[in-house]
C-alpha cells in the first residue's frame, strides 16, 4: 500500500517567505472623517515605497481591496466615533492591534463633526433629514481615546506626512515616537515669516497651536486656524484677551477657538468663556 500523501496546508499571507522575511502587518482604519489623513499616507511618494517594503499592508481601503486577517502589528485609525456601530467596531480593532495610533483631528479630538457637541443634535437631524429616526448617530462625536487605549496620537488636519513617516519609523524600530513640541509661532520665526497679528492685526491662533504644519497659513499671509490642536500648557486665556484687544468680538473669538479642534478640552473651555453654546 502506497503511503498517503499529506494534505496541503492552507496558504496564508506571507507564505513563501522565510521567517526572517516576515514583515509586520500594518492596517489602516476609517471612521467618520474625510479620508484626508489616509490620503496623506498615499502622498508619501518615495517614502511610501520604503514603508511598503518594510510592512505588509493588511487593510487599507483607500489603497486596496485586499484584506489580511489580524492580529495587526500597527493600526492607524482615522476618524471619530459617531455611531453605536463605530463604538463597537473600535473595540474589535483594538483587540486585534498590538499598537494603535490615532491619526488626525477627528481621531484625536472629534474633528469638525464635533461642532454638534455644542448643540442638541436631535434638532439638527430633524431639520436636515426626513427620517431622523433612521440615523443611528450618537449625541456627540468623540475621539478614539474616549473608547479604547491609544498608544500614540498624531495630530493635524490633515496630518503631516513628515511626522507620519517619523512615527511609523520609530514604531517599526521598536522606539517610542517623539515629535517636536512647540508653537506655530516658533516655526514662523524660523521661517522668517512676518507675524500677521503684529504687522496686520489679523487674528491668529499660532501662539497656542501645536506645530506640525510648518506655519503654512501665516506663510501665505493668513492667521493660524489651529489645525494641529491646542499646545499643552499654552496661555489660552491670554490668547483670548489678545484677540479682544485686536477687535475680535465675543462671537468671533468663540468661533475661532471652536473650529477643527473645537472639542479639544483647552479650545472648548476657552470658546465657552467667550460665547457659550454658540456655533
Amino acid at each position: 500500500m502506497a503511503p498517503r500523501k499529506p494534505k496541503p496546508k492552507p496558504k496564508r499571507a506571507g507564505d513563501g517567505e522565510t521567517p526572517g522575511d516576515v514583515r509586520p502587518k500594518l492596517a489602516v482604519w476609517k471612521f467618520a472623517s474625510c479620508d484626508g489623513c489616509q490620503l496623506t499616507l498615499l502622498d508619501c511618494e518615495d517614502a511610501l515605497l520604503e514603508i511598503a517594503a518594510k510592512v505588509e499592508i493588511a487593510n487599507f481601503p483607500e489603497a486596496s481591496r485586499a484584506i489580511v486577517r489580524g492580529p495587526y502589528d500597527v493600526s492607524l485609525v482615522e476618524g471619530s466615533i459617531t455611531t453605536s456601530h463605530d463604538a463597537e467596531r473600535i473595540h474589535t480593532i483594538r483587540r486585534a492591534s498590538k499598537v494603535l495610533v490615532a491619526i488626525g483631528a477627528c481621531a484625536t479630538s472629534g474633528g469638525i463633526q464635533a461642532l454638534r457637541n455644542f448643540a442638541e443634535v436631535g434638532g439638527w437631524m430633524t431639520a436636515v433629514y426626513g427620517r431622523p429616526d433612521a440615523i443611528p448617530t450618537l449625541r456627540a462625536s468623540t475621539p478614539i481615546s474616549d473608547h479604547v487605549k491609544v498608544d500614540f496620537e498624531l495630530h493635524g488636519c490633515p496630518i503631516s506626512k513628515e511626522q507620519l513617516i517619523r512615527v511609523l519609523g520609530a514604531i517599526l524600530r521598536g522606539n517610542v515616537p517623539r515629535l517636536p513640541h512647540h508653537s506655530v509661532c516658533l516655526d514662523c520665526k524660523r521661517n522668517g515669516t512676518v507675524c500677521v497679528t503684529v504687522a496686520e492685526g489679523q487674528p491668529c491662533l499660532g501662539p497656542v497651536t501645536r506645530c506640525g504644519c510648518g506655519a503654512l497659513c501665516p506663510s501665505h499671509g493668513r492667521g493660524c486656524y489651529g489645525c494641529f490642536g491646542p499646545l499643552a500648557e499654552a496661555n489660552f486665556g491670554g490668547m483670548g484677551r489678545l484677540l479682544e484687544v485686536k477687535g475680535v468680538d465675543a462671537a468671533g473669538r468663540a468661533r475661532l477657538f471652536r473650529g477643527i479642534y473645537g472639542a479639544a478640552e483647552a479650545f472648548r473651555v476657552e470658546s465657552e468663556s467667550h460665547g457659550r453654546n454658540r456655533t
